[in-house]
C-alpha cells in the first residue's frame, strides 16, 4: 500500500522537515550533474561502508572521516525513485512529528535516528564493502514516532485489491504496522545472503533499526507540555 496523505493538520509550519527535503533535493541535483565515475566516488566517500565503519569503531583506523558518513549518507540517494519515495513519506508523516517535538528536537531526533539506523545496518552485515546511502533510516524513525503518537490517525492510502487499485482510509497502526512487518520479513530474508553474494539493494535492517529507534526514543524528544487541543487519533501526551 502507498500512503497518500494523513488527516491530521499541523499547528505550525514544519520548518525543519521542509529544510531537510530541500537539502536532499539539492544534493541529488548535484549527484545527477556529475558523471558515473564521480558519482561512484561520491558514494564511496560519503556513504556508509560497514567494513570501513567497523574498523573505525574498533579503533583499527582513524574514525573521524568514517564517522562523518553516518550523517552525510542521509543526504545521498541512489536514484529518482529512491529520493521521491523517501521524501514522500517524510512529507506525509514528518510535519506532525515535528509539530509534537518542536523544531530543534525534531532535527536532533531525525539525525540520531539516521545514525542508529546505519549502526544497525552495520551490525547486520559488518563485512560489506558496499556503500549505503539514503534518508530511509532517519525517515523510518519518524514513522516509528508517528505510529506511537497517532496510532488511530486516518491515513488515505492507495491499496491494490486483486487487479485494481483502491483509495482507502486506514488507521496509521495498520499502514505503518504493515510497512514495518514487510521490512522485518525482508530483513530476515536478507540475512541468508552473504556479503560476498550481495550486490547492493535495500538496507532493510537500517529501516528496522530506525523504526525501533523512533519508538524507543520518542519519550525523550517530545515537548513537555500538553497540547491546547486534541485531534481524533492523537494520543494524549503525559506530563
Amino acid at each position: 500500500m502507498i500512503p497518500l496523505r494523513d488527516e491530521i493538520p499541523s499547528r505550525r509550519f514544519p520548518l525543519v522537515m521542509t529544510a531537510l527535503i530541500l537539502a536532499n533535493v539539492v544534493v541529488f541535483l548535484y549527484e545527477v550533474s556529475v558523471g558515473p565515475a564521480a558519482l561512484k566516488d561520491l558514494f564511496a566517500t560519503y556513504g556508509v561502508v560497514p567494513e570501513r565503519l567497523r574498523h573505525a569503531l574498533s579503533g583499527s583506523e582513524a574514525g573521524g572521516p568514517a564517522a562523518t558518513t553516518l550523517f552525510t549518507s542521509m543526504f545521498l540517494h541512489g536514484g529518482w525513485l529512491h529520493l521521491i519515495g523517501n521524501m514522500w513519506y517524510l512529507w506525509i508523516f514528518g510535519d506532525n512529528v515535528e509539530d509534537r517535538m518542536g523544531h530543534g528536537r525534531f532535527l536532533a531526533f531525525y539525525l540520531l535516528g539516521g545514525v542508529a539506523a546505519s549502526l544497525v545496518h552495520i551490525l547486520s552485515d559488518p563485512l560489506s564493502g558496499i556503500p549505503s546511502v539514503g534518508a530511509s533510516g532517519a525517515i523510518a524513525a519518524v514513522l516509528g514516532a508517528y505510529l506511537l503518537t497517532f496510532p488511530t490517525a486516518r491515513v488515505v492510502a492507495l491499496v491494490p485489491i486483486f487487479f485494481f487499485l483502491q483509495i482507502i482510509e486506514l488507521p496509521a497502526l495498520l499502514v505503518l504496522g504493515f510497512w514495518f512487518v514487510a521490512q522485518l520479513f525482508s530483513g530476515l530474508g536478507s540475512l541468508a545472503v552473504s556479503s560476498a553474494q550481495a550486490q547492493g539493494g535495500v538496507a532493510y535492517w537500517a529501516h528496522i533499526g530506525g523504526f525501533v529507534f523512533g519508538i524507543v526514543a520518542l519519550p525523550f524528544f517530545r515537548e513537555r507540555r500538553r497540547s491546547p487541543w486534541t485531534h481524533d487519533g492523537e494520543r494524549p501526551w503525559p506530563f
